[in-house]
């Protein structure tokens, strides 16, 4: 970034006349915009010749961070490469030289990473930031160093190759949304028979592969009742909630699961206004189905006919004129929304930034209320400006509190839809990242899409964006999706499905190690959920892991399965659901449940989470397999002993030991005893009297007893 004191320079006639030139070229007939060159090498595997000592490895040279450097031993010659992934037009190479540079190096070019050509040489070198502008295909990128020019080794700040994906022509954006994304407008006919055509085919189809998107052009619809089955998303194509109204419902029941709603999962309602027919809607839902972006003018029931049982569940950014009635749901989170009043209360509602929440009195009611959500930034959102689809990308809040909406034109930026790169089924993770790579962002398009390569998002303030709950496989053990260490990604609106074989993990945001700043511009994960097994046996060492710092983790359902296809305690194994290495990140609406060893491991500083779901393996086939050590079983919330400052709000942990109902967990919950880790309002609960728990944190909270499965509560740690 320039300094403030940096001027940009005069423009000459020559300068202008070029630029007009340029200008004339890109309208004539026939002439095609190419994709400006991007970084490629960032978080990407490099490897070296040597290393200096542990804290100088060849990674910290393609990590984004101008404090981190890869430095060699201390002789003649030594190299560092880096590999893209996939075959690259190279284009240019910047060196970030430390003060220990080469005097004499080559940059070398592979496809293969045996055999090598050169593309740039010196022995005249003077160190500081190197700039070479070259030409090649490559995966595999090296710099060879033959004479050192100080007494030291080779030290790299940083080692960036720029360049297009793939040796293909350039990928176009825009363009259709596929056959599973259905448009209406006031004067489609029929709507209610699609709808309806739809939800037959969804609403029990709890681990099938249809998906399906519903869009509403602005403007008024009379006498709808919108059901929502699996896998379907209604929304919204107005900037404002209030640009598209319903007159009628969004509904979400439990018919097909005899008044249960607690597998009502991966469905979700957006930027919508409904004016409920008999005044209060029905959202009956469990996890993985957000209610964002809504205006309900009425009430909102959130418990199935009959007042069955619910396990939900999540709204954001909405406004509820009337009551919520929350019934039989045994937990909620609310952020950052507006609502009448609330009704009723089981085991934990939580609520951050909530005009007309109830009062903080955990346990009795069990709410628990932030009067500010710390920081916040809303879901990136498809909406139509005039006839052009755009997608909206919400600014950050710091301390929010209500809507994002209500108050004028919402804060952020819009992206035409001719920036994105629309994904349909069919299309291979090949392509993909060379969209990517090309500088364009993702729209998901409704289906599931498996993918054999990692597929990278290594440019900063890149949106990925599914809809109708677009769900990724990864083959053959590849981690589906891996961030780089840059700012701003938003990832949002998509499923990542476990494949058959093992993956080390299913979502990375930033690469290990990563040590960017990222507070002015954080990344966010935002209904993104992980999976593993119920729609056949899935493996994974760990669900998602947050390197990035200031990352934002905005509701995430991490499911170990305990019902479906493919589920058994070593069928669908998966020892960790949710691990944080990065610091300063926020989790608000985490739900993580029944992986063989920890739910959540957190090693980063700083962290916070406000409101957290869990429930333990129910599979697990005795205590000797949940032993950990001298410790009964493994928190399922667990602060790493090195963590000096952390806070939580609003945690809970249920276990249901079905397998063997003897087994005993020490505490649902471990931290280190220090100043500056703080926990309010916890609960553990025995389901039933399957199993129980000692205590509620570490040695803190009665134990649970018996069959009455009422919680064991903990209002302030330590």
């Amino acid at each position: 970034m320039p300094r403030l004191s940096d001027h940009p320079p005069r423009l000459t006639a020559t300068v202008l006349t070029t630029a007009l030139i340029a200008a004339l070229l890109a309208l004539l007939p026939g002439s095609a915009a190419q994709a400006a060159p991007v970084l490629l090498s960032q978080g990407r595997p490099a490897t070296a010749s040597s290393q200096e000592n542990a804290g100088t490895p060849a990674s910290a040279a393609v990590d984004g961070d101008n404090a981190t450097r890869w430095s060699s031993q201390f002789a003649d010659p030594q190299w560092i490469q880096v590999d893209l992934g996939a075959p690259a037009q190279v284009s240019q190479v910047v060196l970030r030289w430390e003060t220990a540079y080469a005097k004499a190096y080559r940059i070398e070019l592979s496809t293969d990473g045996a055999a090598w050509s050169t593309a740039y040489s010196t022995a005249t070198a003077t160190g500081a930031v190197a700039t070479h502008d070259i030409t090649g295909t490559a995966r595999y990128v090296r710099v060879y160093g033959t004479q050192r020019a100080t007494q030291w080794g080779y030290s790299l700040y940083e080692f960036q190759v720029f360049g297009t994906s793939g040796s293909g022509p350039t990928l176009p954006g825009g363009g259709d949304l596929g056959p599973n994304v259905i448009v209406f407008d006031p004067s489609t006919p029929n709507i209610q028979g699609r709808l309806d055509e739809v939800f037959r085919q969804q609403e029990s189809a709890q681990f099938g592969t249809g998906r399906y998107q519903f869009l509403f052009k602005p403007g008024t619809y009379n006498g709808l009742n919108a059901q929502i089955g699996f896998y379907t998303s209604v929304s919204g194509l107005g900037l404002s909630p209030d640009d598209t109204t319903i007159n009628g419902d969004v509904t979400v029941d439990a018919g097909w699961f005899g008044g249960n709603a607690t597998q009502n999962f991966w469905r979700s309602a957006e930027n919508l206004a409904l004016n409920p027919v008999n005044g209060t809607d029905r959202w009956a839902v469990s996890q993985a189905a957000p209610f964002r972006r809504m205006h309900v003018k009425g009430g909102l029931n959130l418990a199935p006919d009959g007042f069955g049982w619910a396990s939900g569940g999540y709204i954001a950014d909405s406004k509820i004129d009337g009551q919520v009635g929350n019934y039989s749901q045994q937990q909620w989170y609310t952020r950052d929304s507006s609502i009448g009043s609330w009704g009723n209360g089981v085991w934990n509602q939580v609520f951050s930034g909530v005009q007309g929440a109830p009062a903080q009195s955990f346990p009795n009611p069990p709410y628990t209320t932030l009067d500010t959500t710390p920081v916040s930034r809303e879901k990136p959102f498809l909406y139509l400006d005039g006839s052009e689809y755009k997608v909206f990308v919400p600014a950050k809040r710091e301390n929010a509190r209500g809507t994002s909406w209500g108050n004028g034109a919402p804060q952020g930026t819009s992206l035409p839809l001719s920036r994105f790169y629309v994904v349909k089924p069919g299309t291979t993770a090949a392509t993909m990242n060379q969209a990517l790579a090309q500088g364009l962002h993702l729209l998901f398009t409704p289906g599931v899409y498996h993918v054999d390569q990692t597929l990278r998002v290594n440019r900063a303030d890149t949106v990925v964006l599914g809809l109708g709950l677009a769900t990724l496989v990864p083959d053959n053990g590849v981690t589906a999706m891996k961030v780089a260490d840059v700012d701003g990604v938003r990832l949002a609106g998509f499923l990542i499905d476990a494949g058959p074989v093992a993956s080390p993990s299913l979502l990375e945001v930033g690469p290990a190690g990563a040590t960017t700043d990222h507070a002015a511009n954080p990344s966010t994960v935002q209904d993104v959920f992980i999976r593993v097994g119920g729609a056949g046996p899935g493996r994974a060492d760990v669900g998602m892991v947050i390197n990035s710092h200031d990352t934002i983790v905005d509701h995430t359902w991490i499911w170990r399965a305990d019902h479906g296809d493919g589920v058994g305690w070593e069928t669908n194994r998966a020892d960790y659901g949710f691990r944080v290495n990065g610091d300063d990140v926020l989790a608000t609406g985490l739900f993580v449940e029944h992986f063989n060893k920890y739910d959540v491991q957190w090693n980063g500083e700083r962290g916070r989470t406000v409101f957290y779901q869990n429930e333990k393996a129910y599979d697990a086939p005795d205590q000797a397999a949940v032993q950990n050590g001298s410790t009964k079983g493994y928190a399922a919330y667990k602060v790493a002993d090195s963590v000096t400052v952390h806070e939580g709000w609003g945690l809970g942990s249920y276990c249901y030991y079905n397998v063997d109902p003897t087994i005993r967990q020490d505490h649902g919950f471990q931290a280190p005893v220090k100043p500056g880790v703080k926990f309010h309002d916890l609960l553990v609960v025995s389901l039933g009297g399957k199993g129980q728990y000692e205590h509620v944190i570490n040695t803190t909270g009665a134990p649970t007893s018996g069959t009455s499965t009422t919680p064991s509560t903990v209002v302030s740690f330590p």
